[in-house]
């Protein structure tokens, strides 16, 4: 059975800064599967939040955010210019808005919040019915999509994740450290990994990939080997 006769939900589950989004996209452009940055969606989330006042000084007013919720659309637009989708919140387009570091310490509080989780992961089945699609985030593999017939989980030293977030920002001009990135790394894993709704946790059936010293092509060629081995069965 040949990859164009039939198609596929590929799940990416990982850490934070290990790069999932990047290797999703890149997955997606090689296969013309369509990509759904999850991650991105829950930013989206709380940059709303941000910015209709569900966060009081520096504290997420839990309430709040879940009274904004029906008034937030999510959808994802492609980009020409940057052969990618980008994310716009009731049409208005926040992809680099999402990256910021204030948004960063906020995400793992706003996307623990049970009725988030609940909004976003209808959305993210719906996207998904038809197959087709390269899905990243937390809890694709375990809680959007346990039926997926690929399921990668990512990883990467937490230094090496820091330099590459570090690297990313200042290169858009952000004024931050390494050290304030190492310490937001390491206190969203720990988020991630204990909160009560969707924790991050390696499906059973998922494979791991440690990126730590892979380059693109390599973290491809593995993915391209696993790919051909699902699509054969």
């Amino acid at each position: 059975m040949n990859q164009s006769s039939r198609k596929i939900v590929i799940a990416i589950d990982g850490f934070s800064s290990c790069g999932k989004s990047t290797f999703a996209k890149a997955i997606a452009a090689r296969l013309g599967y369509i990509f759904i940055d999850t991650g991105a969606m829950y930013r989206a989330v709380t940059l709303y939040s941000l910015e209709h006042g569900a966060v009081v000084d520096g504290e997420v007013q839990q309430d709040k955010v879940v009274e904004l919720l029906p008034q937030i659309e999510i959808s994802f637009r492609f980009n020409a210019e940057r052969g990618a989708s980008d994310i716009y919140v009731n049409g208005v387009e926040v992809e680099q808005k999402i990256r910021s570091i204030e948004v960063s310490n906020l995400v793992s509080k706003i996307s623990s919040i049970a009725q988030v989780r609940e909004k976003l992961v209808a959305m993210q089945q719906r996207m998904g019915q038809e197959r087709g699609v390269v899905m990243d985030g937390r809890d694709i593999g375990t809680v959007v999509f346990p039926d997926a017939e690929l399921k990668i989980y990512m990883t990467a030293d937490p230094a090496v994740r820091a330099q590459r977030r570090y690297d990313e920002l200042t290169a858009k001009g952000d004024d931050v450290t390494l050290e304030e990135i190492l310490e937001n790394v390491i206190s969203r894993d720990h988020a991630d990994m204990n909160r009560e709704i969707s924790p991050l946790r390696q499906a059973e059936d998922a494979i791991v990939l440690d990126n730590s010293h892979m380059s693109v092509e390599e973290q491809m060629a593995w993915f391209m080997e696993r790919y051909e081995a699902v699509i054969s069965r």
